[in-house]
């Protein structure tokens, strides 16, 4: 079996998000598959620079082609484009505009993805909102399994992405969250679908006691582990705890990751900015708990790897997947407000018990749900699926076509946040 995996980001040194996802994925199934990444050569995405050369690679045994983006993103003109589509009427053509300006947009890649018709058995796109993933995936939507890595934001509410999400070949959800809004959407229960994330590379051994000494880590700590945003919920979490370390009480708060957003001058928040893999799970080893204060994840990897090392994630419940996940492993608690927040690490540190239980209650979920035995299966039974459709019925998954050039600019299509907003929203907990 052929495998392509189409992603916008790709390399050993790109950690976090959809594109860590990307490189998990590939070098698993490249056990079981000829895999090749088809990517740009982006590195960094929020200007799409071309920092990689174009041409071909090998990066830990799986090949890689990349081709080059036309041109970097305007983050005024993405700005203004996005408050357009997303907060009024607007038309479809607007949305198609607004694709463009997010991007990466390259037409080679793209050209790539349509000449390897009986090259691939399958194509795996990633991340549904990028460019090469949504045109890749019509291109070749007879062939295209979709990793979407959906949030609940508001470009999920525009019109384009419906017909995708009905006519690709099948999608692989990363959560139950993610399959609900997806389907409320796009009403594509007939749509072969399989919940399934992705698991983490965790170490045998962890060292709490080494990390400590090495970072001078001596007061007991919560730790949060990405990319320090925004848009991530960070201020909101310097907020909360800053207001919660006027307190007596010594806790630190340890972050992991690149800065995108200053971070605050305090002598209880502590930045080691990038770490290695092992220093990274060793310093979530010896927390007290993992904090996820992001309001739009599709999974939350680095929570699944919280719970692998046996400790509690504390969450924000804004976020139906975060706080489905809480709920589904019995492993974390979660917050909606700064008194919550303050009540939730309060209980943790007061009862070492429950901190305790929750660790192992979260170990048990990922066990069962998050080991590579588990995705992988799960990946390799969908492809059996699909090829043992007859072929017939293979092909007769005609993806919906684009509207004409009249039609598509007919200025009738709601703002995206206002049917993001209409959706059913909660966690799921079957």
């Amino acid at each position: 079996m052929k495998l392509a995996i189409v992603v916008q980001r790709y390399g050993a040194d790109i950690g976090g998000g959809a594109e860590l996802h990307a490189r998990y994925i590939a070098e698993r199934l490249a056990r079981h598959a000829d895999v090749r990444v088809l990517t740009t050569c982006a590195r960094d995405y929020i200007s799409w620079r071309n920092e990689f050369p174009a041409g071909d690679e090998q990066i830990n045994g799986v090949a890689v082609e990349r081709f080059p983006v036309v041109h970097e993103r305007n983050l005024v003109d993405f700005d203004r484009q996005s408050t357009h589509v997303f907060r009024r009427q607007h038309s479809l053509q607007d949305e198609f505009e607004w694709l463009d300006s997010e991007g990466p947009v390259s037409p080679r890649l793209l050209t790539r993805v349509r000449r390897s018709r009986d090259e691939f058995d399958f194509l795996l796109f990633f991340s549904v909102r990028y460019h090469q993933a949504y045109h890749g995936a019509r291109a070749s939507a007879g062939r295209a399994v979709l990793v979407p890595t959906a949030e609940r934001e508001p470009s999920m509410g525009l019109a384009i992405y419906p017909p995708l999400f009905r006519g690709v070949r099948a999608i692989m959800y990363n959560s139950y969250e993610e399959r609900a809004m997806i389907q409320s959407l796009a009403g594509n229960d007939d749509v072969p679908g399989a919940v399934v994330g992705v698991g983490s590379d965790i170490p045998a051994h962890v060292s709490p006691e080494r990390v400590r000494e090495a970072f001078g880590l001596h007061h007991p700590y919560l730790v949060y582990v990405g990319r320090i945003d925004a848009n991530k919920g960070c201020a909101e979490l310097f907020d909360f705890f800053t207001q919660y370390a006027t307190g007596a009480r010594a806790l630190d708060l340890v972050l992991i990751g690149t800065p995108v957003l200053p971070v605050p001058t305090h002598p209880r928040i502590r930045h080691l900015g990038y770490v290695s893999d092992q220093d990274k799970f060793d310093v979530i080893a010896a927390a007290e708990a993992l904090v996820m204060p992001s309001y739009y994840e599709s999974l939350s990897m680095v929570a699944l790897e919280a719970w692998a090392l046996g400790r509690p994630v504390l969450a924000n419940g804004h976020c139906d997947v975060l706080k489905g996940q809480c709920l589904r492993s019995n492993g974390g608690l979660y917050y909606e407000d700064v008194r919550e927040f303050t009540g939730a690490v309060d209980a943790l540190l007061d009862n070492p018990a429950l901190a305790a239980a929750l660790g192992r209650n979260g170990r048990t979920y990922f066990d069962t749900h998050y080991t590579w035995p588990v995705i992988e299966r799960t990946y390799l039974d969908m492809f059996e699926h699909l090829s043992s459709e007859p072929r017939h019925h293979a092909n007769a998954r005609d993806i919906e076509p684009i509207p004409g050039w009249l039609a598509r600019r007919r200025r009738n299509v709601p703002a995206a946040a206002d049917v993001v907003a209409g959706l059913p929203s909660g966690p799921v907990l079957a």
